[in-house]
């Protein structure tokens, strides 16, 4: 715990730094700009606004945090996916495997459309099999628009519940922020969704909804709102979503539609990556409940370049009404064994 404690300061300053950084470049630099293409990762396209806080990361830990515990950091931009620090260090002697996406959501955030964020995880260093489950604390933190002077952070030890502050820009002021998730009992006029960010399957994704929903909420009403979706491009944001209230069911399925696509003689495309969901532990904390489409806890490794698949549900409620049907949705059409 105490070792813990002493990574969070670091840690939090270091998501600080990366969002005045990437704010001020979206203040000073054109769209135009911060969209163009740096290079193609592993796992996905590095634009021009990655650059900036990717180019932090090295750096910041090989000051702060190598010199006292050594580390595996393991974030898109470093060869092979990770890199030892201090350099030189075999990664057996590490302490820590620290899993870092400097900025989940670039697209929504180059184009001002919505907030990006910081995702860390860190875990013991358990060798390459270091997974999700072994995570022992967490951080994310809100890069905001620039027209926005709030910006949130959330931050959980596992086993010692989660906390959350809000930062105003303008005047400096920080304030404990409560956060609740929903405790609804339906997702009835509530929203509740699958992603669909990107081309390939969709139309299968929206069926697999439309069939969950109907079967949990019965035929739509004439005038009538069943439920809403909200497709935030960011894993990050959509875990925020879920802590905040705001999302009562959010699941991600696309690398289940690799073998429907091979059929079809296609491509899957992005999908999401375990750096994209480092901050899981967050939210179980709070109590929401996040699984793989099988109802089981995510053991992704910590890499960069593995798809992950989970599904997030507020509450209990929330899962036993919908866990059901998506397992029988997904099992119908020979996505889970």
């Amino acid at each position: 715990m105490h070792q813990l404690n002493s990574l969070l300061l670091p840690i939090r300053t270091l998501h600080e730094q990366i969002r005045d950084a990437v704010v001020a470049a979206c203040e000073q630099s054109s769209l135009d700009a911060m969209s163009l293409i740096d290079h193609d990762g592993e796992g996905d396209t590095i634009y021009a606004v990655d650059r900036i806080s990717e180019d932090l990361l090295v750096d910041f830990f090989s000051r702060e945090i190598a010199p006292i515990t050594p580390i595996v950091l393991i974030a898109e931009g470093l060869a092979a996916g990770k890199v030892v620090l201090p350099l030189g260090t075999p990664e057996s002697e590490a302490v820590w495997r620290i899993i870092i996406d400097p900025i989940d959501g670039t697209r929504g955030l180059m184009y001002q459309k919505r907030s990006a964020w910081i995702l860390t995880g860190v875990a013991p260093n358990l060798g390459d099999a270091t997974n999700l489950q072994d995570i022992e604390l967490a951080v994310q933190t809100e890069i905001p628009l620039v027209k926005q002077h709030l910006s949130d952070s959330l931050w959980a030890i596992k086993g010692h519940g989660a906390e959350a502050e809000r930062f105003n820009r303008v005047n400096g002021r920080r304030s404990p922020l409560p956060l609740q998730p929903s405790r609804a009992a339906t997702i009835a006029h509530g929203f509740a969704m699958l992603s669909r960010f990107f081309p390939g399957a969709r139309d299968v994704i929206a069926a697999i909804d439309e069939e969950i929903v109907l079967k949990a909420l019965g035929p739509v009403q004439p005038g009538k709102a069943h439920c809403f979706e909200d497709q935030y491009i960011c894993t990050g944001g959509q875990f925020y979503e879920l802590m905040a209230g705001h999302d009562r069911f959010v699941g991600d399925i696309r690398p289940l539609m690799d073998g429907l696509l091979s059929r079809k003689g296609m491509a899957l495309g992005i999908c999401c990556h375990p750096y994209d969901v480092c901050t899981e532990l967050i939210a179980r904390e709070m109590g929401i409940i996040v699984t793989d489409p099988a109802g089981r806890p995510l053991r992704s490794v910590l890499n960069v370049d593995e798809d992950v698949a989970w599904v997030g549900y507020a509450n209990e409620a929330i899962r036993q009404q919908i866990a059901p049907l998506l397992h029988d949705s997904l099992t119908g059409r020979g996505m889970l064994s």
